[in-house]
């Protein structure tokens, strides 16, 4: 594999430096010249319009394994409940089944959880595979990837799924290094290509400035992790009828760790992901004890409270509350952006959002580009405004 100019085609007409999101091309006496640090990613090759770069790939030797048939969702639990993340899996799950013309499972892990077992039947689940266990009461890295693992050697599923949640994000790797397979993190979109029934994983790149497709052509299963409030959830249908496999892994189950305590956040705006309203604060607030304003404005609202990225590098405010590529992806029915510039990596996790209401005193900030209403003001004057409006019930 690799990639050369063709140098009787090439006009150094630079379009290819502007289509390389690794600056690894540079045009010499008007002839390109690409460096090093290629990845072979193609935007160059697409962007000459001689049609001088050409790159070359070796065919595959490899055949895709046999045998495997089905789509399965990894079911996260806490408590004995299941993270709303799987019913949206479900959903998306079910229309790639059908397209397959396979079977939807789910599999669940934990101890005493076999009556979410059967909500998952109600949510669409033909097959639930319930591991239960007190090795598996909490989540721990270990246990659950060599049961995942091992459940997915058995019974060969063609497509994982499970949610891009802090759990998924922390063992789903491993997994997939077990099974030598690849692993698309963080997806958006998921279709299927009818032709060779791949699984087209869709997922922002570059900060968010493209949406990249990957496929995994070769190995099997095909797995990915999915952004919570990106897809639809499945609807509760109690007719619905299935199976559920128990599978025993005690005494087989090791780990290199142990859990001594579990902290929860208990700040009423930790549920963000849920919140049918959100009040997010960004650096116009200016410093940290300014986000006092937005955590009365959302009190009045009964909002969660949200914030940029720069806001929680800034130490003003906890991770928890990060909204964006590298947070929380959020779908409420009313998000308030206050001092938030619109920045792509924020847009990406809450321009979904059913009403956008943006608050900033710059006319030109890209926030407005996608928001529903905008206020072009001072926000130090703006919210105490609509504070004061709510307490006097004029809102």
């Amino acid at each position: 594999m690799g990639i050369k100019v063709i140098t009787e085609k090439c006009t150094g007409c630079e379009l290819c430096i502007k289509s390389c999101p690794y600056g690894a091309i540079e045009v010499v006496e008007k002839i390109a010249v690409i460096g090093d640090n290629c990845n072979l990613c193609g935007a160059c090759v697409e962007a000459c319009p001689k049609g001088a770069i050409l790159i070359t790939r070796e065919k595959s030797q490899r055949k895709i394994p046999e045998g495997y048939s089905g789509v399965w969702v990894f079911a996260e639990q806490w408590d004995g409940e299941v993270a709303p993340v799987v019913y949206e899996l479900l959903g998306e799950g079910k229309k790639l089944a059908d397209k397959l013309g396979a079977e939807l499972s789910a599999v669940l892990l934990g101890e005493t959880i076999e009556q979410s077992a059967h909500e998952l039947i109600s949510h669409g689940a033909d097959t639930v595979y319930l591991v239960e266990g007190p090795a598996l009461k909490d989540f721990n890295d270990d246990p659950y990837t060599q049961v995942l693992a091992e459940l997915i050697l058995e019974y060969k599923p063609e497509i994982v799924l499970c949610g891009a949640t802090s759990v998924g994000r922390s063992f789903m790797p491993k997994v997939a290094t077990r099974l030598k397979t690849g692993l698309t993190a963080d997806c958006t979109g998921l279709e299927i290509e009818e032709k060779r029934k791949l699984l087209l994983q869709t997922r922002p790149a570059f900060g968010g400035n493209i949406m990249a497709t990957i496929i995994c052509p070769e190995n099997r299963p095909q797995m990915a992790t999915v952004r919570h409030k990106v897809m639809a959830q499945a609807k509760r249908d109690e007719t619905h009828r299935g199976k559920i496999i128990r599978k025993n892994f005690d005494g087989k189950l090791t780990s290199r760790t142990k859990i001594l305590k579990e902290v929860q956040e208990r700040e009423e705006t930790a549920n963000l992901a849920e919140a049918d309203i959100i009040v997010s604060g960004g650096r116009g607030l200016g410093e940290a004890k300014k986000f006092g304003l937005i955590r009365e404005f959302a009190r009045e609202l009964g909002a969660a409270v949200g914030a940029s990225r720069a806001t929680v590098d800034a130490g003003w405010i906890p991770y928890s509350h990060q909204v964006g590529q590298t947070g929380k992806t959020v779908k409420p029915k009313i998000y308030i952006a206050c001092g938030i510039s619109g920045a792509i990596q924020h847009l990406i996790g809450m321009q979904s959002s059913d009403i956008i209401v943006a608050i900033n005193k710059d006319p030109d900030a890209p926030i407005f580009k996608v928001a529903t209403y905008g206020i072009v003001g001072d926000l130090f004057e703006v919210i105490p405004e609509f504070i004061s409006r709510i307490q006097k019930g004029h809102l």
